[in-house]
């Protein structure tokens, strides 16, 4: 999803050094590495150990590690040592693999085993989380990160409903999410913001996007660009946040000058909200949702 321009945002020096901080199915990978010059070097990054099984192959360019871009600063660390990155790329969210694959326990669209998280390895399953959650905090969940009006609603009824049989699978999850909510749209299933809210908290997104953005900041070498893909205003608002508050100047109160020491901007804003273009949202409907935004290092 907005592949060549993502690429034309993020590589400007062709043999500089990369972080592809979402590697997935290497997408964007391959791309950079095709643009990159036999100097350049890309370093790849993902969650799933299943992405990190089936690398790209034959590139000396290029290495893929297993990890969270929540710990991009100690990963480029490890395989570089010191230096600055001449560009870092974020396409966040799930990948279409997630969503299509029952077992990973994504999606409703398919019964599967409630799991949700990126990483099997680590962490507790959605299951085990509402096994335990307590109504306040499920309904903040399903309130905070799917922004989902009848959370108290749909969270009473869920720890109604696990006292009688435990949710340990999408179809019963989603059957409960259904029964208790008052009405939804026609075009969309009434469980969309609970399987986004409980995938995003079960797996930090929100918390894992800050550190990944402030350490990428920080490695960014001057003329360096951030480049990132989101598909939910959540993060697309945190993403725009970011680089709003490193791109400005800082403020004194009501309008007086900023203290003195205040820090300078350490970001240039280079593009604003970018959309796919009707033809990809035709060719791939779940492109339809996609933001990008690009800033450059000062």
């Amino acid at each position: 999803m907005l592949l060549q321009e993502a690429v034309d945002a993020c590589c400007q020096d062709l043999s500089g050094r990369y972080v592809d901080a979402t590697y997935g199915r290497g997408g964007h990978s391959a791309a950079i590495l095709a643009r990159l010059s036999p100097d350049g070097r890309l370093l790849a990054i993902d969650r799933d150990p299943e992405a990190v099984a089936a690398p790209l192959v034959g590139d000396s360019r290029f290495h893929l590690v297993h990890g969270a871009f929540g710990d991009l600063a100690s990963h480029v660390q490890a395989h570089w040592g010191v230096g600055r990155l001449s560009g870092v790329l974020f396409d966040l969210g799930v990948s279409s693999p997630h969503l299509d694959c029952p077992e990973r326990g994504f999606s409703f669209q398919h019964d599967g085993p409630l799991d949700m998280r990126m990483d099997p390895t680590t962490g507790v399953s959605a299951a085990q989380w509402l096994a335990e959650v307590d109504e306040a905090e499920l309904a903040r969940v399903l309130w905070e990160y799917g922004e989902e009006r009848h959370s108290r609603r749909i969270a009473r009824a869920l720890i109604a409903a696990r006292a009688e049989r435990p949710l340990n699978t999408t179809a019963q999850l989603a059957e409960q999410v259904s029964r208790a909510h008052p009405r939804w749209p026609r075009k969309r299933h009434p469980a969309t913001q609970t399987f986004q809210a409980i995938r995003m908290h079960i797996n930090d997104e929100l918390g894992q996007l800050r550190l990944g953005l402030e350490q990428a900041e920080a490695l960014l070498a001057p003329g360096g660009h951030l480049v990132v893909i989101s598909f939910h205003s959540l993060e697309d608002r945190l993403v725009k946040q970011f680089m709003r508050a490193h791109s400005e100047p800082a403020r004194g109160p009501r309008g007086l000058p900023p203290p003195p020491g205040a820090p300078e901007p350490t970001l240039q804003v280079v593009q604003r909200a970018s959309r796919p273009s009707a033809a990809e949202v035709e060719a791939n409907p779940r492109a339809r949702s996609a933001v990008m935004r690009v800033a450059a290092k000062r």
